[in-house]
């Protein structure tokens, strides 16, 4: 094997072609047509054949790479990738639109707003327009946030919502948390009908909570925008291998001065309740019936942005009923129990199998009239107990003694009808 080391190399007598039976080391650029064999180095341009490249080199070209295999962030799932159940807002089990804060619309988004604002904000399930970015990248649902009319702008003041992460999602996602050379990402889409900047923040709760402040930067009136934020690990991370809250998503539409200030953005610090935001501009607070929209959310553990991991409705109402079922049949139609079996003089009871198992064994609650068939019903012996995280009891209570025998049909009645079963962080 020979080595030829030169600083330049010219074809001479109008040749095309220079061909090279050892290793070439080549100080300065090659530009060719194409190359033949192995290269070493960095490939800009047309690299037909570009097998067997060693070291860290970066091939910059407009078609196509075939591979076995694509690590391209360096420990990033090509499935699986976003920790954030329902960022593309399509299930929305309990409705579509509503003036009540909580877990009200769109799964896994909870809201807040101050008990002092002049008029309740509303926040529903919306479709993104044809012909937007975010349509065209696939999206068919946001989350929206309309203001009310506030006729004045109190101190304490605010509106946001939130996402809460297990905190065992958090421990388990390959993230390297405690160091900083170790990243998540996350990247959304935000459209408000004012210009403005918005702010946000991640926030821990395991050990001594850590807060990481954030801007959507400027935003120009009714367009859509991407917001990507690369996050750094931090020694004083912790997220235990539970499923308690470990990390929440916050975002906010206003924030009062109460819990404003100088506040370096872009960084960890230890959680302080009084200073998590910088100063919020006033304007879409201040205007009636502003309005603020997301979809899109995403949150990844490496250093950069990979396209919205789109997942089925199916799958993602799956996941969504890790922490809230809705029992239904739709509107009036009746929810019939065969089977019931007789507990007590006046009880008949049911169990429930739940379609997945949920985060913890969840409150249940009933909307509708109850009724055992054939006989003399009593509301207020309608309750749910023996409650585990697939299942349940329904005691279904009658004001006349029910006979002996094996087997009832209990029946939840009335326009609408249903059963909510929450396990929700």
């Amino acid at each position: 094997m020979s080595i030829l080391n030169v600083n330049k190399i010219n074809p001479v007598g109008g040749g095309s072609t220079i061909t090279i039976a050892g290793i070439a080391s080549v100080t300065s650029s090659v530009t060719a047509p194409s190359f033949v064999g192995d290269v070493t180095g960095n490939v800009t341009g047309n690299a037909d054949t570009a097998s067997g490249l060693s070291g860290n080199p970066s091939i910059n070209t407009t078609g196509i790479i075939t591979a076995t295999t694509l690590n391209y962030t360096g420990n990033q799932n090509l499935s699986h990738r976003n920790i954030i159940i329902n960022g593309a807002m399509m299930v929305a089990q309990r409705g579509v639109t509503s003036n009540s804060t909580g877990y009200q619309t769109v799964d896994r988004i909870t809201t807040t707003t101050s008990g002092g604002i002049d008029n309740a904000c509303t926040y529903a399930q919306v479709d993104v327009s044809s012909g937007t970015t975010p349509y065209t990248n696939g999206f068919r649902k946001a989350f929206k946030i309309t203001n009310g009319d506030q006729s004045s702008i109190a101190t304490n003041d605010y509106v946001y919502f939130t996402y809460n992460f297990e905190s065992q999602d958090i421990a388990n996602s390959g993230w390297n948390y405690t160091s900083t050379s170790s990243f998540i990402t996350l990247s959304f889409w935000v459209k408000s009908s004012v210009a403005q900047e918005f702010h946000g923040y991640l926030k821990t709760n395991d050990g001594t909570a850590q807060l990481y402040s954030f801007s959507t930067g400027s935003l120009t009136a009714d367009t859509w925008t991407k917001v990507t934020k690369t996050i750094p690990g931090n020694s004083n991370l912790q997220f235990d291998n539970n499923t308690d809250t470990g990390l929440l998503l916050r975002i906010a539409g206003y924030m009062g001065t109460y819990r404003t200030g100088s506040l370096t953005q872009n960084q960890w610090a230890a959680y302080n309740g009084s200073l998590r935001y910088p100063n919020f501009t006033n304007t879409w607070f201040d205007t009636n019936d502003a309005t603020l929209e997301f979809t899109g959310l995403q949150l990844e553990v490496g250093p950069v942005a990979t396209p919205f991991e789109h997942r089925s409705f199916a799958d993602e109402l799956r996941r969504c009923q890790r922490y809230y079922i809705r029992l239904t049949r739709g509107g009036g139609n009746a929810m019939h129990f065969p089977g019931s079996t007789k507990q007590q003089q006046y009880v008949s009871c049911s169990r429930v199998e739940l379609p997945t198992t949920m985060r913890a064994a969840p409150s249940v609650s009933f909307t509708g009239t109850r009724d055992i068939l054939n006989y003399s019903n009593d509301n207020s012996g309608f309750s749910g107990d023996i409650i585990d995280t697939d299942s349940f009891n329904i005691r279904w209570g009658s004001s006349t003694t029910i006979g002996d025998g094996t087997g009832y049909t209990a029946a939840l009645t009335g326009n609408p009808n249903y059963i909510e079963c929450s396990a929700e962080l």
